[in-house]
């Protein structure tokens, strides 16, 4: 307790792609040979399974550390701090900065080094880093600053999650019409006086036969000769593993924490795929022998799509500002969060708001 999550940030890019802008793609199996159904058929069936309508994409004078500096931004000012006395910036990401047409992404200098830069922060001892943990990334960069804070070498940290995903996808691969762009930011401090705050975490890796189930592929396209890698994925399998593991890791943050699960009053989980997260959430209170609520789970990938490291910052920042319809934040709520991602990774915590 008194581990406190003090401010919040987030960038939603202004460009808007609905599923029916993807009427002219070509999609491909992936030996190349094209879908027999139509686009039309595809993006029913797509939005059946992921309840994603539309997402955001950055314009093409931005890259990913730009928007982590505006979410970073909106965080500091949020939290109303001295931005010199940020002790720890960590900078959840996967794909590092990437030009709009590049095939080659940058990530010298780090973007957490980047982004100290835009930041103009003087300080040498505010310590910047990147972590690379896939879609659960912002949730193990919370859970780096908390262990900070506890072991007395940091008073106070900035977590970022920001990917731009739109610039890493084959649009020639149905699964590109998931992925998304933005950013989200926390500032994460110790007060003294708080009666809130982080109760407990839960995370870990599964890489013995699993550490493949995401991963950078050719393109479908075989005419391509960009020799460019994309983001691919065993979506099934990612399916099985996420309900496998997930659950009993949310779990394991109650029984931790000694809390009831009754006393939950929000799950934020990771915005990857709608059907996923209600088995995932129907799972955990199975395995909890308590029923589900309703309206325990708020959801922004509707609107906003997979921005793997940025959904949950930023599904929190909308949150907080009350931008969630139906779902509000009162003193004393248990909120758990939770993700699943390349690696494979899951991890968890719980927090008092």
């Amino acid at each position: 307790m008194g581990l406190i999550i003090s401010g919040t940030g987030s960038y939603i890019p202004e460009i808007v792609v609905s599923n029916q802008d993807f009427g002219n793609h070509q999609f491909l199996n992936e030996d190349g040979s094209p879908f027999q159904s139509s686009n039309v058929e595809i993006a029913q069936k797509f939005e059946e399974i992921t309840g994603i309508k539309e997402r955001r994409y950055v314009s093409s004078n931005l890259r990913t550390s730009d928007i982590a500096f505006l979410a970073a931004e909106k965080a500091i000012s949020h939290a109303n701090i001295d931005r010199e006395e940020i002790d720890y910036i960590i900078f959840a990401h996967n794909f590092g900065d990437i030009t709009e047409g590049s095939v080659q992404s940058e990530m010298l200098p780090s973007l957490a080094s980047r982004l100290k830069h835009a930041l103009r922060i003087k300080n040498p001892k505010c310590v910047a880093y990147d972590l690379l943990f896939g879609c659960p990334g912002w949730i193990e960069g919370m859970i780096h600053a908390t262990a900070f804070i506890k072991a007395g070498i940091a008073k106070r940290c900035l977590v970022i999650g920001a990917e731009t995903l739109s610039r890493t996808v084959d649009q020639s691969d149905r699964d590109s019409m998931i992925y998304s762009d933005g950013a989200g930011a926390t500032i994460i401090e110790y007060q003294a006086d708080a009666a809130n705050g982080f109760l407990s975490h839960e995370t870990a890796t599964y890489s013995y036969d699993e550490a493949y189930f995401l991963y950078n592929g050719e393109s479908y396209d075989k005419s391509r000769s960009d020799h460019k890698k994309y983001l691919k994925m065993h979506g099934r399998k990612i399916y099985e593993f996420a309900l496998k593991y997930v659950p009993q890791a949310m779990l394991n943050c109650i029984v931790k924490a000694n809390i009831d699960v009754s006393k939950i009053k929000k799950i934020l989980i990771h915005q990857a795929n709608e059907k996923m997260d209600e088995a995932i959430i129907n799972r955990f209170y199975k395995l909890c022998n308590f029923p589900a609520p309703k309206d325990v789970m708020p959801m922004s990938i509707h609107k906003l799509g997979n921005s793997s490291v940025a959904t949950i910052p930023t599904l929190f920042d909308l949150l907080i500002h009350r931008k969630i319809e139906n779902h509000l934040l009162g003193e004393g709520d248990i909120l758990l969060f939770a993700s699943v991602g390349a690696g494979m990774n899951i991890n968890a915590f719980l927090y008092e708001f």
